[in-house]
């Protein structure tokens, strides 16, 4: 099969590799419709992290199910079905809670597994035209007979809609709540969608991207360039000076200033700033244990500044870490299939997988009108 394969920073290949294969008779084997590329990818695409040589990229994935394992038995051949990125086995203690991002059994030793991530254990990824899922009758949803014809809405249930909806989660957004959200990447994109779905009364994004800010404001939200890096007084000013309700971080550790210097707490401490007192915050960008490619001492022990004594005195409180997908892609599905959500709207290149190492290194560039590539194996 073919399948997009880390070389090394910057460096991919796409290459033969051998079939993904049934493993275990709880296993799958899915032919890969679509798949995308992440921002996610790209902590790895740069190497900052510990992705090894020769794994194969890709954790949001969906496809037709052409195989399965004989303890296989909700998920038939021929199902179209959508993964959610984290591998949960569905029976330990926190997967029977619903934190399947946090899977005990997946990836003994560490609370956590995904496909084609660093760290997350051994799986492969699934920009490719073949993908093993384990425990499949858990971890694939199966989606509505109208799944071809809106492939790229669905194909967003494996990790960016979810991700973004746990981030206003995290933060306890609810009707009429006044929102900001740091990064107009495609997380923030669906963390503002999110919020505007739940009849948040105001969603301003934070961004220095002008063609992403111009998607924020395309569904609602408040478009806020912060390339003078005067965002948290044009927040405030949007606010009477108190602070929005709820703040989202979608950006990650690598967040950089109008300078375009890496400045890890920056966003961290903005949204301190731009939160008003009693209010919550949400962190789904990505901060990692090590980074030794940073030129910051903190950021490469991955630990950050953070203004702690303002967090404290103004009462805020802060969730954190990787979404759920499985507590909320199945209810977001339900909105897909109604029309009530549509989040294919961020997509703006569609590449066959052959073209993968054009669309990583546009998106990567963050290069203008690259802000959500999809590929498609077997085009």
């Amino acid at each position: 099969m073919k399948a997009v394969v880390y070389q090394g920073p910057h460096t991919i290949e796409v290459k033969q590799v051998p079939d993904a294969k049934i493993e275990k008779a709880t296993d799958a084997l899915i032919k890969i419709t679509t798949t995308n590329i992440c921002g996610s990818d790209l902590h790895m695409y740069e190497g900052r992290t510990d992705f090894a040589p020769g794994k194969i990229f890709g954790h949001e994935n969906m496809g037709v199910v052409i195989e399965i394992g004989s303890a296989v038995e909700r998920i038939k051949i021929g199902d179209r079905v959508c993964m959610p990125f984290n591998i949960g086995c569905g029976f330990c203690e926190n997967c029977e809670r619903g934190l399947t991002g946090y899977c005990l059994t997946a990836n003994p030793g560490f609370a956590g597994a995904a496909y084609g991530f660093a760290g997350m254990g051994p799986y492969s990824g699934g920009q490719a035209e073949l993908l093993r899922v384990p425990y499949a009758d858990f971890n694939c949803l199966v989606l509505p007979p109208d799944a071809e014809e809106k492939e790229n809405d669905y194909v967003m249930l494996s990790d960016i809609f979810p991700t973004g909806y746990h981030a206003t989660e995290l933060a306890g957004v609810q009707v009429g709540d006044s929102v900001v959200v740091y990064g107009a990447g495609p997380v923030g994109l669906m963390a503002a969608y999110s919020a505007i779905i739940k009849g948040a009364s105001k969603v301003m994004v934070i961004d220095m991207h002008k063609d992403r800010l111009a998607l924020a404001e395309k569904i609602g939200a408040i478009p806020i360039d912060d390339s003078d890096g005067s965002c948290v007084e044009q927040v405030l000013a949007l606010t009477g000076g108190m602070g929005a309700d709820r703040g989202c971080e979608c950006v990650g550790y690598q967040c950089c200033d109008h300078n375009h210097h890496e400045v890890p707490n920056l966003t961290m401490n903005n949204l301190v700033k731009t939160v008003r007192a009693t209010g919550g915050i949400g962190v789904v960008g990505v901060f990692i244990p090590q980074d030794p490619g940073a030129q910051d001492k903190l950021a490469q022990q991955g630990q950050i500044a953070f203004d702690y004594g303002s967090f404290w005195i103004k009462g805020q409180y802060i969730g954190t870490g990787q979404a759920n997908v499985k507590a909320y892609n199945r209810k977001l599905c339900n909105l897909i299939a109604a029309g009530k959500a549509k989040p294919s709207f961020l997509i703006s290149h569609e590449l066959p997988l052959d073209k993968a190492v054009e669309g990583y290194e546009n998106f990567d560039a963050r290069k203008d009108g690259w802000t959500k590539v999809v590929l498609k194996p077997g085009k």
